[in-house]
């Protein structure tokens, strides 16, 4: 398998392609900059993927993926996934698929194994009540929700200088300094990740106890995603907004 998505080497990604493989894992953007140069074939491939489907088909990407599926033959399996799914995005789905089968995995929207409350607070105490909370011993590994990139870097850096093992994964910065700070994160060096909704989407890591929500979400499917990164795999989480 070879993994394609930007801001990596794009050299590597060539190399690794041209090796011979079986699976392409990637990003709509890089995909499309590979086939236009010639690396990638897609009329080669007959299956295709979308996780975060509902991602994949907002009007950030629809264009790109109409360009790879459309590449691809006209025999062909889709496997479309996501946690949410609205009206507008099954429309979009029926233009790539032919008669689909909906399958659910899910008795409710949101995991049972996820104990959910609002922390009323007003907003020029928000950052004391977030100290208070992170002193306690059951907040062992957190992530914590910004709605901007430049609110989470502060919120990362403050929270350092209150002497947490905290760090911001965002937009603004590279790949390989997410992955670095992912990984940080995962092996608990880091104890408390701040990210923007990037990060809300995809993330698979082990033991989050607990998801805060500093700025509310946008939605009710950003809401159900940010969550959803805690009480995986039948562990016990906790889920705690704040609102003023």
């Amino acid at each position: 398998s070879a993994v394609c998505v930007g801001g990596a080497n794009m050299g590597l990604q060539i190399r690794e392609l041209r090796k011979g493989v079986h699976f392409v894992i990637g990003t709509p953007g890089r995909l499309k900059d590979l086939s236009e140069q010639g690396v990638i074939n897609f009329s080669r491939f007959n299956n295709i993927v979308l996780d975060e489907a509902d991602r994949m088909l907002d009007m950030g990407f629809i264009n790109d993926m109409k360009l790879i599926i459309g590449q691809m033959p006209v025999e062909r399996q889709g496997l479309f996934f996501s946690a949410t799914l609205s009206k507008e995005v099954e429309g979009l789905i029926k233009n790539f698929l032919r008669e689909p089968l909906t399958i659910s995995v899910k008795t409710q929207e949101i995991s049972k194994n996820i104990e959910q409350d609002i922390i009323k607070v007003p907003r020029e105490k928000k950052f004391d009540e977030l100290v208070r909370l992170l002193s306690q011993p059951e907040f062992n590994k957190v992530l914590i929700f910004s709605r901007t990139k430049h609110g989470a870097e502060k919120l990362s850096k403050l929270l350092s200088h209150a002497g947490f093992k905290a760090d911001a994964i965002h937009g603004n910065k590279s790949q390989g300094q997410r992955q670095r700070t992912l990984d940080m994160f995962k092996s608990s060096h880091t104890k408390i990740l701040v990210a923007t909704d990037v990060a809300a989407r995809g993330l698979d890591i082990d033991d989050i106890t607990h998801v805060i929500n500093y700025d509310a979400p946008e939605s009710h499917e950003d809401y159900v995603h940010r969550i959803g990164r805690t009480g995986r795999k039948d562990k016990k989480g906790k889920a705690l907004t704040f609102v003023d």
